[in-house]
């Protein structure tokens, strides 16, 4: 037994080595970005600095370089390290800026919500009819595995586990909706970041009005620009311990909250409120905001956002090498199923932008926070201006907590049409 389980085996199974590689990948793509001539620079005109972060661990992936299922790394910096970033990406947040973003923020959140509620019973319904093969025999098996989708999609891997529970869905069935989950959503997650490097040129050409957001962003930067200095050793330290320490709180608080409400009100799960990592987010969010009412928020002049930046950098790469792009010559016809289902959820947040003239960040972070969640939503948001990426944690919250009824809901008419 022992050749053959080595015979599965990546080349690179040490995680030391593995950090090593990705924090590599960043430093060459980050060297290159800030190139301002040469092949480079005409290279990032054209692809975004972010996207390559997180294709290169990819193609690690595809080619069994690495395996970002075998690796802590995920877990480390999903865990440890998104916390600290989302604490010192909202310390200097600007909250009677973002209230003055409007409304357009939650129409576009809630109708990516619909367009996957609605997305998974016609995806069904349309391989079954067009692409008999796609769906294949088990219709049943199909439908309950793809709740688990919706789950994820819409909230989060809390959501995901409970619709795998509720509707029974089978492990072997569930394992490749997972990649269905993972790729068919990161690929998405490009052509947002892809978006996210054009927001301008698109918003000009819809007539929409960010103009809010280009005067939240340059508020934050002026603020910015008063306090910076700088940072000595103790500044660093204590950007790090303000991160770090509020990482400590929200693991210390949610390892108590969450137990305490799968005892006392077990039906709470529907909303991903018995979840660790849904109160480890909230706690850490909380925090960054209410540092962001006292003098903490001035260490954004020593770089806080900018560590904080890194850390998510970190988290961007190890997103990238659980991505096997192989994995869709396994089950191609899921994988058909899931890109079709994911084309409705962007053709009706497109159409709904272009009917309200929201801009392209309302879109791409109102999509990200329902697919992606807390540990993309920022990055996503980030991707136009790091004064933005707390719009995108916020509006991922509440993706948990609508995750897992909208789900069920989804789960239902996958259901109906199956039937049908």
């Amino acid at each position: 037994m022992e050749p053959e389980v080595a015979e599965t085996l990546p080349l690179i199974t040490n995680d030391a080595v593995v950090l090593g590689l990705l924090m590599c990948i960043l430093g060459f793509v980050f060297w290159g970005s800030s190139r301002t001539e040469g092949f480079w620079a005409r290279f990032y005109a054209v692809v975004p600095s972010i996207l390559m972060c997180y294709f290169l661990p990819s193609l690690l992936a595809t080619f069994h370089v690495i395996d970002g299922d075998l690796s802590n790394l995920y877990f480390v910096s999903s865990r440890y390290l998104l916390p600290a970033s989302l604490v010192l990406l909202t310390l200097s947040i600007d909250f009677k800026g973002i209230l003055g973003l409007g409304p357009k923020a939650l129409i576009m959140f809630f109708t990516g919500t619909l367009g996957i509620v609605l997305g998974g019973p016609v995806a069904l319904l349309f391989a079954s009819a067009v692409v008999p093969s796609a769906v294949g025999a088990d219709v049943e098996s199909v439908w309950r595995g793809m709740t688990t989708v919706a789950g994820s999609w819409i909230g989060g891997g809390a959501n995901q586990t409970a619709m795998k529970e509720i509707f029974e869905v089978d492990d072997e069935v569930f394992s490749a909706m997972v990649a269905v989950d993972v790729i068919v959503a990161n690929v998405w997650m490009a052509v947002l970041l892809f978006c996210a490097g054009r927001s301008e040129a698109i918003d000009q050409r819809t007539g929409a009005d960010a103009s809010a957001i280009t005067e939240l962003r340059e508020r934050v930067e002026h603020y910015t620009a008063q306090i910076r200095r700088i940072p000595s050793l103790a500044d660093t330290m204590v950007v790090l311990a303000a991160g770090f320490g509020a990482t400590a709180l929200a693991h210390f608080l949610a390892d108590r909250i969450a137990p305490w409400i799968a005892e006392a009100a077990p039906g709470l799960a529907r909303y991903s409120l018995t979840s660790t990592f849904f109160w480890i987010v909230v706690v850490a969010t909380t925090a960054g905001l209410v540092l962001s009412f006292t003098k903490a928020r001035e260490l954004e002049g020593v770089g806080a956002s900018r560590i904080g930046s890194v850390l998510l950098y970190v988290l961007v790469a190890s997103i990238g090498m659980k991505m096997n792009l192989g994995a869709i010559l396994e089950r191609p016809g899921l994988f058909l199923i899931g890109a079709i289902w994911m084309s409705i959820h962007a053709g009706l947040l497109i159409l709904v932008a272009w009917a309200i003239k929201a801009p392209v960040f309302f879109m791409a972070v109102g999509s990200q926070a329902n697919v992606g969640g807390a540990a993309s939503a920022p990055i996503v948001a980030s991707a136009f201006h790091p004064a933005l990426a707390s719009v995108g944690v916020l509006l991922a919250v509440l993706g948990y907590a609508v995750g897992t009824y909208a789900a069920w809901f989804c789960g239902i008419l996958m259901q109906a049409a199956a039937v049908g």
